[in-house]
């Protein structure tokens, strides 16, 4: 069963601090220029505690991680962030255009502490690879800082949309009710968002009622959350707690009474969207390669001719590439622009070794079929070398290949819900960057501090 808890937030105060100025996009979506920009639109921004600079003197003593954590300290002290009164959820919209439409979606969802479950007891789902370099890195920040200051993106489903008729009115999912937002801050992007502090005990536990049978997929965050399950483990037996006792589903707490986790690091900040809710937007990663020795575009497309059709286009144009049904991919190159299409029968030989669910994604074909036996590029190799970059926008990825900054771009379809859904439930994960969920979670809202 999924465990939520409320919680005492740490939150900015806004009589100390402009909001707008202070919080940040989540760390693994920072550029350096945007690091630079965060630093210097407030003393009291985020990024110095999640995503601090580097400098040559660091050393085992002062370091970017034991400066978030004196940061963090020296904030708390001089009441920059305030701990909240009374445990709490919180309403969260996100209200925001689709990039390159006119279509305005409003996603909705709640914040709260979710318990940690290893993926073994089909609790909660990944649906993407991991790598240990940036568990580590996630793993000495908290360690330093014993705080969450990013929630961790989960989704689950729930068609009855219980938990946001609760929170947000009667009116349905894509109701508006009357009750003014206790927060409402525009990003960089132009996405509003807005929370709602709840504080009824009776509301809490109706909504960690609602919770109690649905299975989780990590949608955003799942570095950060295999890194909180280990330190959980590692808590759990210096402490000599259960992390994950048994409960009984008919046990009912006091009246008044609210849940809370065995210790501290039992749980982590969540933000908890419900899938079969209007809102959700997933856009695609494109893929672009450089560093290739001795790349030739010709050669690339006819080895590629032994598992797809091509068909040459005059220009990277993406409505090709999306009025094509099923998979396809976009290959832009110096030479020429390719749509290439899947010969089912070939690619079904090439990738017997998975699941039907996976060879069809568009994801795994490029990873396994074209990156992999294509250039060479296996996932330890693209790990080591660091010649594949993850782009969102596909004018970028076709400019870089245009100024001969790489040899090849791929531009991709969307991941659908769908399929995310199908591929994690099952168990299996799909290549890194396989989803790109618009808007990002604010980081900044709220903190979960362990200590």
């Amino acid at each position: 069963m999924a465990r939520i808890y409320p919680f005492r937030a740490f939150r900015y105060d806004p009589a100390r601090v402009n909001m707008e100025d202070v919080v940040t996009q989540p760390y693994d979506k920072i550029t350096p220029a945007m690091q630079d920009r965060y630093y210097e639109a407030s003393p009291y921004n985020l990024i110095r505690v999640i995503l601090g600079k580097h400098f040559p003197t660091d050393n085992e003593q002062e370091n970017v991680y034991t400066r978030a954590a004196d940061t963090l300290r020296d904030w708390r002290k001089q009441h920059i962030l305030a701990e909240e009164s009374e445990p709490a959820l919180y309403g969260y919209s996100q209200t925001y255009t689709v990039p390159h439409t006119d279509e305005v979606r409003e996603r909705r969802g709640f914040i709260a502490l979710g318990h940690l479950y290893d993926y073994a007891d089909k609790v909660v789902y990944r649906h993407e690879q991991t790598f240990p370099k940036h568990k580590s890195d996630r793993m000495s920040l908290f360690k330093a800082t014993r705080a969450y200051c990013e929630q961790i993106y989960m989704l689950y489903s729930d068609p009855a949309f219980t938990a946001e008729k609760l929170i947000f009115g009667a009116k349905g999912p894509n109701g508006f009710d009357d009750n003014p937002a206790d927060l409402s801050i525009t990003d960089e992007y132009g996405v509003v968002h807005r929370v709602w502090k709840l504080t009824d005990p009776h509301l809490i536990n109706l909504i960690v009622t609602a919770m109690a049978d649905k299975k989780l997929i990590i949608a955003d965050g799942h570095h950060r959350y295999e890194t909180s399950v280990a330190y959980a483990k590692e808590r759990s037996a210096q402490l000599k707690l259960p992390l994950n006792h048994p409960i009984d589903p008919d046990h009912q707490l006091p009246t008044g009474h609210l849940p809370t986790p065995a210790f501290p690091e039992a749980a982590m900040m969540m933000t908890f969207v419900n899938m079969d809710a209007p809102g959700i937007t997933i856009l695609p990663t494109h893929r672009v390669v450089h560093g290739l020795e001795g790349f030739s575009s010709p050669d690339f497309i006819t080895r590629a001719s032994a598992y797809f059709n091509i068909k040459e286009l005059d220009t990277p144009d993406l409505d090709a590439l999306n009025d094509t049904k099923g998979t396809a991919f976009l290959a832009a190159t110096g030479d020429g622009n390719y749509l290439l299409t899947p010969k089912s029968e070939v690619i079904a030989a090439a990738l017997s070794d998975l699941p039907v669910r996976q060879r069809q994604l568009d994801v795994v074909q490029l990873h396994r079929i074209i990156l992999d036996k294509l250039l060479g590029l296996d996932q330890e190799t693209i790990t080591r070398l660091g010649n594949v970059r993850y782009i969102r926008e596909a004018d970028e990825a076709v400019g870089l290949v245009s100024s001969g900054e790489a040899d090849i771009a791929f531009l991709i379809k969307p991941t659908t819900l769908d399929q995310l859904k199908d591929v994690s439930l099952s168990g299996d994960v799909m290549p890194q960057k396989s989803t790109d969920f618009y808007p990002k979670l604010l980081s900044g809202l709220a903190i979960y501090a362990l200590d």
